[in-house]
């Protein structure tokens, strides 16, 4: 298990990065609070909704030593596009604006901007495992099949800022279109002596999960680990409305693994190609379409926490 690390003292740049389109209320006002309360802590404060500007000063402040922490102020997309824009290694601190916040929960970070300031000041940081799906960095999980076909007409049609009722008419159109397409995984044998040995699953649902989280609660593997360097890839194997609701109910109530048409595997390598045009989904954001390669970056995120959650989450502590 890798240690968790705090940042040094020089260390006293903060960027907000605040996304206005992400979930609901007055974001700015949060993340003004929050620059609010860092300043009193002695930390220099920039708030920018530009990804452009927030990349440029983050990279530069990273490379200088001087970077505390980009605050990624909206959801799980938020998260997402900051990893991406950012260089590995910075520290990440989130303030959770967005309909689901599914790495903030993970992470047990609240909206409320004096016990961020708190977390930022300890600067107590773990770093944790991240996917790569194509060119892109996901944070949670990428899904294939139905999920992506929702958030596929949700995005289309998007006017606004998402929440949960925003979900009602992609999902039922999907319900009455969606054709279930066959889906070829295609995965590196972690456990395997030789490398490079392959196999193949055949399914019409996959969800690939770095992190035991996934909206409305569910969790379809909830053994997976940020810190191992593999991806569970697990998988449904009919398509239709009905299997979808009893696959949904058998995970709802933690018995999917034992089902028959269930299949987990671990990897840190896999493909997932279709025949049929069918679209793939990343933390909850339009990925593209099939065909699409994924991996495992081991250690890619450098998030801060708490010293308490490290240690319940097995991190050993460094000294500060």
């Amino acid at each position: 298990m890798p240690a968790a690390t705090y940042l040094p003292e020089n260390a006293r740049e903060v960027l907000i990065a605040v996304n206005p389109h992400a979930g609901i209320g007055d974001r700015r006002a949060i993340a003004d609070e929050l620059g609010h309360y860092l300043q009193d802590a002695g930390l220099e404060v920039a708030i920018a909704t530009s990804i452009d500007e927030l990349a440029d000063r983050a990279k530069a402040a990273h490379s200088a030593g001087t970077l505390r922490a980009v605050v990624a102020a909206g959801g799980d997309g938020t998260v997402s596009l900051i990893a991406n824009r950012t260089p590995p290694g910075t520290p990440l601190a989130i303030l959770p604006l967005g309909t689901e916040n599914l790495l903030a929960k993970h992470l047990e970070t609240t909206a409320d901007p004096q016990q961020l300031c708190r977390l930022i000041a300890a600067g107590c940081c773990v770093p944790l495992d991240a996917g790569q799906a194509g060119d892109r960095i996901f944070t949670l999980m990428a899904g294939c099949g139905f999920d992506a076909e929702v958030v596929r007409r949700l995005h289309r049609n998007r006017t606004g800022n998402i929440h949960h009722l925003s979900y009602a008419k992609p999902i039922l159109d999907s319900i009455r279109n969606y054709q279930y397409p066959e889906l070829r995984v295609r995965y590196e044998l972690s456990e395997s002596c030789e490398s490079g040995s392959m196999a193949e699953i055949a399914a019409r649902w996959v969800f690939v999960v770095n992190l035991p989280r996934y909206a409305g609660g569910l969790s379809f593997a909830p053994q997976a680990s940020g810190t191992d360097g593999l991806l569970d890839v697990c998988t449904f194997k009919e398509g239709s409305l009905w299997s979808g609701l009893v696959y949904l109910s058998g995970v709802m109530l933690g018995q999917h693994e034992s089902m028959q048409d269930f299949a987990r595997v671990r990897t840190r390598w896999l493909s997932i190609e279709s025949a049929e045009p069918a679209p793939y989904q990343l933390d909850g954001d339009p990925g593209g379409d099939l065909p699409v390669e994924i991996r495992a970056l081991a250690g890619r995120l450098t998030l801060l926490v708490t010293p308490q959650w490290a240690e319940r989450h097995g991190f050993e502590i460094a000294e500060p």
